[in-house]
């Protein structure tokens, strides 16, 4: 015969009489169970969505902020959407093309460096030996300034000879402008990353190692665009312009006669989004992100200016602007206005010729006739008859 179910010590204790002892759970465990099960029942009951993952339930919120109140602001939605979106984002997607980096060679001289940094309008520049692929770093604005600034001080001190102090102790006539960056050793590290790095790891690593710069180097070792803080920081909060940035144009802009004026570095989202969803690149969008690389893919080249290419089904694209490296300006109309803008250029260029006569016929005077006292001859300023023949 089988032993009877052996009897623990709580059960024990309830039939002497005793006092059960009770587990309590933390509060944090209640808490958490409690307010998933009620979240879970909630959002099931409320919407029909199913228990998941926190991320996609706080995704799912988001993209239901118009419709329900999900007590998040406007601007606080957009910022946990893009929060959420970088995880997705590689440094390819953020990094700023290899035509729009500023470098310098290590053996400029500080006097040319000042004017670079004055046009650059950025804190920092790449350094580099012979070409751009040999990088050897970077250099700071600050760096430059206190490098200045201590020749300025160290020139004050040891001239002896002037009775009248100089202005804050500075004696800028000491500081050497024709000395290299190399010789003056300002020279700092930067970063090289991959394009297929995670933008958030490199967001953090900028964070530790406390460099806030990073060229984008592809498989072959070449310099395929730069990095940084700021253009990850702005895939969340936005475009963050300073004092210094300079006030610019939308990529692309609406002309009275219908056409569109666009920069060829304007994103394809950008131009359709203006001109509606009848500018359809087809596959085109899934190669390239920009309204130049579009014409890269047409032609297979880099069109020339004054080049008119053909868009999407009913539009032309015409080149304004370009180099041999690259495209610049552009503008673009549907090709059933072309007959019609070719007429406007034509009657505007002959509005143009009979403005520029009348000036200079005002700024002379009316043109004197020719005089003959032969009564044969009969001059007109319309049609001028031909000479009389010689029996």
């Amino acid at each position: 015969m089988p032993d009877p179910d052996p009897i623990n010590s709580n059960e024990q204790a309830a039939a002497a009489g005793g006092t059960l002892p009770i587990v309590v759970r933390r509060p944090s465990e209640v808490a958490r169970d409690d307010g998933e099960s009620f979240f879970s029942r909630v959002m099931r009951v409320m919407f029909g969505w199913k228990p998941g993952s926190i991320r996609e339930d706080l995704e799912d919120v988001l993209e239901a902020g118009a419709s329900t109140d999900t007590g998040f602001s406007p601007e606080e939605s957009t910022l946990l959407k893009n929060i959420l979106g970088l995880r997705e984002r590689r440094v390819a997607d953020v990094m700023r093309p290899r035509a729009d980096i500023i470098a310098v060679r290590q053996d400029i001289v500080l006097g040319e460096l000042l004017k670079v940094f004055e046009n650059a309008g950025h804190s920092r520049l790449v350094v580099f030996r012979d070409a751009l692929d040999d990088a050897v770093g970077m250099v700071h604005i600050r760096d430059l300034l206190g490098f200045m600034t201590r020749r300025a001080a160290e020139g004050a001190q040891t001239n002896t000879r002037r009775k009248k102090p100089f202005p804050a102790g500075l004696d800028l006539k000491a500081v050497d402008l024709s000395a290299t960056l190399a010789d003056a050793q300002l020279t700092r590290e930067m970063l090289f990353v991959p394009p297929s790095m995670p933008a958030m790891d490199l967001l953090a690593k900028m964070q530790t190692s406390r460099i806030h710069l990073a060229l984008v180097i592809d498989e072959y070792g070449g310099v395929d665009g730069i990095v940084s803080m700021e253009d990850i920081v702005e895939q969340i909060v936005g475009d963050i312009d300073d004092e210094h940035d300079d006030a610019t144009t939308p990529d692309i802009v609406a002309q009275p006669d219908g056409s569109f004026l666009a920069d060829a570095r304007a994103s394809l989202e950008d131009v359709v989004a203006l001109i509606g969803g009848a500018f359809d690149v087809g596959e085109a969008a899934q190669e390239v992100d920009t309204l130049g690389g579009y014409l890269f893919a047409r032609v297979g080249r880099i069109p020339v200016r004054g080049e008119l290419v053909q868009g999407p089904a009913g539009f032309e694209i015409e080149v304004l602007d370009a180099d041999p490296r690259r495209v610049k300006k552009l503008r673009i109309y549907p090709a059933a206005d072309r007959p019609a803008q070719r007429e406007r250029e034509t009657r505007r260029l002959g509005e143009e010729a009979e403005a520029a006569v009348a000036a200079k016929t005002a700024l002379l005077g009316e043109p004197e006739l020719p005089v003959t006292r032969d009564a044969s001859v009969k001059l007109s300023p319309d049609a001028p008859s031909n000479p009389p023949r010689r029996s």
